[in-house]
């Protein structure tokens, strides 16, 4: 049994002249203060089909957002994916060959075998020169924001100071390929020691207009913490961006996962994901008529979907969870 589907009612966001960027590479614009900081960068679209980034981007660029310590980059990142979007097949448009959020490696970069391989390695540069990334992202499923960390320690405290979403998750990865939160300093523990920070921040539901509201709250919170602009100056240009705090912010520590051997994956619930699931070796679904079972009692569902399922694609992830440290 699959989840729910939700209508899907967020519309697309014309691009118009910012698909140009002002880099020399589509899509891609970088604001520079002249003054010295971070160099922070806000990545959109790196799947095809979550359109909240791409919202968040054009009303930082409509608004005129400057940096007034270090450099900004805004990068709209699979626009040929982007280009197929239909709302009635949304998935359809996720990617034109394959998942891009899987070839941040040098090796699969180096290789250029395909359209997201040779995008990856065009915005690579870009990056590899950032000090602070958000990367901003949308779910298959109706389920609740959820803020990817990774494990370092200096990353879960950064989405503790953000103050929400209300469930940070600690990842190291997929089995699949290296995400672009990963990529080069990002997953260099010397370098995230050093200062380098990185956030993944998957908004809701692609189709869900509250997933606009998330990605635009997730940009303020991390340009202001990133000292790139202040709290006054984003107020002043952004206003109704910001969103109340969480009340309690959970954090996650993923202790596993489903990878899926093939398309017929089946949950015998429709999961929506942060479910707690008692009791080690419950059923929770099927790949290939072998039994999914949570591995430990007290095991909380992550993400769980289906909907891209296929061989080495993992379709759920098993965490442990515990209050988050303030």
């Amino acid at each position: 049994m699959s989840a729910l589907r939700m209508e899907f009612t967020l519309p697309k966001p014309e691009l118009g002249a910012w698909a140009a960027g002002n880099t020399g590479t589509p899509g891609v614009w970088r604001f520079d203060s002249g003054q010295p900081g971070r160099h922070v960068m806000i990545s959109a679209l790196v799947h095809g089909n979550e359109l909240c980034g791409a919202w968040a981007l054009t009303g930082l660029l409509e608004a005129g957002v400057r940096p007034a310590r270090g450099k900004l980059t805004l990068a709209f990142c699979n626009l040929d994916a982007f280009a197929r979007f239909d709302a009635a097949d949304h998935d359809a448009s996720r990617f034109v060959e394959e998942d891009m959020n899987r070839q941040w490696s040098v090796e699969r970069l180096a290789t250029g075998l395909t359209a997201e391989r040779r995008r990856a390695l065009v915005l690579s540069p870009f990056v590899s020169e950032a000090d602070w990334l958000l990367d901003l992202h949308s779910m298959h499923e109706d389920a609740p924001p959820l803020s990817l960390s990774g494990t370092a320690p200096e990353n879960e405290a950064l989405a503790v100071a953000m103050g929400t979403p209300p469930t940070i998750v600690a990842d190291a990865g997929h089995a699949d390929g290296v995400r672009m939160r990963d990529f080069g300093r990002f997953g260099d523990p010397a370098a995230i020691a050093g200062g380098v920070r990185s956030l993944l921040v998957e908004c809701g539901f692609h189709g869900d207009p509250a997933s606009r509201t998330v990605a635009q709250d997730q940009c303020a919170r991390f340009l202001v913490l990133s000292g790139a602009i202040d709290a006054d100056e984003c107020h002043a240009r952004l206003p109704g961006w910001r969103q109340p705090d969480a009340s309690r912010q959970w954090l996650l520590a993923v202790s596993g996962g489903a990878v899926a051997s093939g398309r017929d994956v089946r949950f015998v619930e429709p999961y929506r994901g942060l479910e707690l699931i008692e009791k080690a070796g419950t059923v929770i679904g099927h790949d290939a008529g072998r039994p999914i079972v949570t591995p430990h009692d007290d095991c909380v569902l992550v993400m769980p979907s289906v909907r891209q399922a296929r061989a080495g694609v993992t379709v759920v992830r098993f965490a442990r969870r515990r209050p988050a440290r303030g």
